[in-house]
Parts: C-alpha cells; structure tokens; sequence
C-alpha cells in the first residue's frame, strides 16, 4: 500500500470528524427526547399560561425572642435550664429569695393591712354619716364625701392586695411561653434585680422564614404570594406565605421577604434554625411553548427553524424558562406557527460541511 500525500490525510481526518460530530449531535438529540422515532418532523407551536417561579434560600428564625426577666430583687436559686432545655408555657424555671425578697413581701403585707385598716375607718366614717343625715344632723354634701372617702379606701385595699400576691408570685421565674431556651445570663445564688433579664425563650409558634430576593425577582414580590419551602434536610414541601417585605434593598442588594407557614398542624422539619429553598408562585405571563429539542444555539443567539411554503427558514429567538421537554419562547415566535423538530441542529448547519475548505 502507498504511502498517503498530505493533501489525502487532511480530507480523511475532516471526515471522520464530521462523522464523528454528527454521531454526538444524533445522540444529544436522542437523548433530550428517548422516543425519537415517534417525533414528528414539524410542530405548530401553541401559546400556554405560564407562571414565574421565584426561588430563594431561606432560613427559619423567631419572630422575636422573649426574655424572662426578674420581677423583683433577691438571690437566684433553683435554676434548672440551660441552653436548648425546652419548656412549656408556666413551667417554674428558678426561684428568687434572700432577704431583699423578705423585706418586699413584709412590706407588701404591712401596705395591705394598712389599707385595709383605712378601708375599715372609711366604712364606720360612712355609715355616722348616714345616721346623721336621717336625724338631720348631718348634709348630703358630707354623705357623698364620706362615700367617696369610702370607696377610694377599697380601690386601696384591692391594689395593696394585688401588689403583696405580684410579689408572692415574683418568687417564682416561670416561662412565658413555649419553646426553647437560647441563653442563660444568670447563675443561682447571684444577687439579681428587678427588671434583670436571666433566661432568652425562643417561642415554638413564633417562627417564620427569613429570604433575600435578589435582581428582577426582588421587585416581583408581593405580600400575600403563596409558595412551598423545601428543608435541605429532605422531606415534602412545607406551604408558606409571604407577610412581609422589606421596603428596600439591604447593603448585599438583597430585598428580605418574610414568609410564615400556612399548615395548621407544622411538621417537624418547621425548626429554627433549618434552611432550605423557598419558591414563590409569582406572576403568570402567556407565553409560545417549543420542544427544547428544535432550539439550537449558534454563535450566543438561540433559533428555530420555521416550516414555511418555500421552505425552512432559520427565526433567532428569546428562549424563558423551561417544563419538562418544552421551552417557553419569549419573542420571536408566535402562536400556530410550525418549527423543525427532528433533526434540527443538522438541518440548521446543512451545507457547512460541503463548503468547508481544508487549509493549503
């Protein structure tokens, strides 16, 4: 066998290469869509209701975090929580003592008996009063004033009542509401005051989502959007509504959306703490739908081939999002026109292969 010449080489190596690239292309399109065979040459293009999706990464964080705060002065003991230990609403968390607690509640008690005492001397005051004016010897103006000296003892005695049983129950710290303690910022035996912050709560129905929007999306949300929130950790979809949006982008350029679970029963992924992706049901547009297989990308702009009478003819289009085997078309085409399906990358570049012109 002879030796091959140079120009012979370069045409045999572009022909296994042209072999080669249309056996890659046949088996991309084989595989965006498996059953081929049944394609049909040509589609008329239809035009469906399309909605935006906008999706997220989010976190589930408290509302507000409740502080449990000394009621009055004394020494700590009984504290029996630490970080995470979860409790229920009025469960007794520590206990306030030591003298400076005595001292309050004596004069607590010492306040109620006086009022109490006052409250007694008014009512005697009164009915003297009331006895006089039925012999005459006393005015009306001098009942009403000793029935307003009366009934002011009472509201005396009530209060006095309420503030010696407020500090009877400042003895014990109970929590507010349910969930999970996040901080302890006190220890037992140390001296605390009145209004002391000693244990953070973190609620367990006060949570929500906290995301950030960023970009075009940012401006497309509303408050009242409903959508599903996806854990990282696995599970279904958790539905979520969107309560509140920041006025403004924040220094990241991100806009923060908060958003709260609408299931009546949460699941157990609904925990602080937890992150997944948050996607909102945005605004609907109609929009022409094309099998993705009859897009081809040649030279950064997206085509179709549109069948016409006298042939096809190459359209550059705006491709959107994407469903299943279907792209929407944003512009470029319209409703009832029919495009090239199978085969279309090849039928688009037909004819580069014979004008191509090996290098001398």
């Amino acid at each position: 066998m002879g030796r091959l010449t140079p120009a012979v080489r370069v045409k045999r190596r572009l022909s296994i290469a042209l072999l080669l690239m249309s056996a890659a292309w046949c088996g991309a399109n084989a595989i965006a869509q498996p059953d081929n065979s049944q394609a049909e040459d040509f589609v008329k293009v239809h035009a469906k209701v399309i909605t935006t999706r906008l999706r997220a990464y989010g976190r589930i964080e408290p509302v507000v975090n409740v502080p449990v705060r000394a009621i009055a002065p004394g020494t700590l003991s009984g504290l029996r929580v630490a970080q995470g230990t979860a409790v229920k609403a009025g469960d007794v968390i520590a206990h306030i003592g030591g003298s400076q607690m005595r001292a309050l509640l004596v004069s607590r008690e010492q306040a109620l008996y006086q009022a109490q005492a006052q409250a007694q001397t008014a009512g005697r005051v009164l009915e003297i009063a009331r006895r006089q004016l039925s012999l005459h010897l006393a005015t009306r103006q001098a009942v009403d004033s000793a029935q307003a000296s009366a009934a002011t003892a009472r509201a005396a005695v009530k209060t006095a009542d309420a503030q010696l049983k407020e500090a009877q129950q400042s003895q014990d710290v109970r929590a507010p509401v349910a969930g999970a303690v996040t901080d302890v910022a006190a220890a037992n035996g140390e001296q605390v005051s009145a209004g002391q912050n000693l244990v953070t709560i973190e609620p367990a129905d006060g949570l929500r989502i906290r995301a950030a929007y960023y970009g075009a999306d940012a401006d497309l949300i509303r408050v009242g959007m409903r959508g599903g929130f996806a854990p990282s950790s696995g599970g279904d979809p958790i539905p979520v509504e969107v309560v509140a949006v920041a006025p403004g982008v924040a220094v990241d350029a991100g806009r923060y959306v908060g958003l709260i679970s609408t299931r009546h029963t949460l699941p157990p992924q609904w925990m602080s703490g937890r992150w997944g992706t948050v996607t909102l049901d945005g605004p609907t547009s109609r929009e022409v739908m094309v099998p993705t297989v009859a897009l081809v990308l040649d030279q950064g702009h997206w085509w179709v081939l549109v069948h016409t009478a006298t042939g096809n003819k190459p359209r550059r289009v705006t491709p959107g999002s994407s469903e299943g085997w279907q792209t929407a078309i944003t512009s470029g085409l319209s409703p009832g026109q029919q495009i090239v399906v199978r085969g279309a990358f090849l039928e688009f570049h037909r004819g580069i292969a014979n004008s191509y012109q090996p290098p001398d």
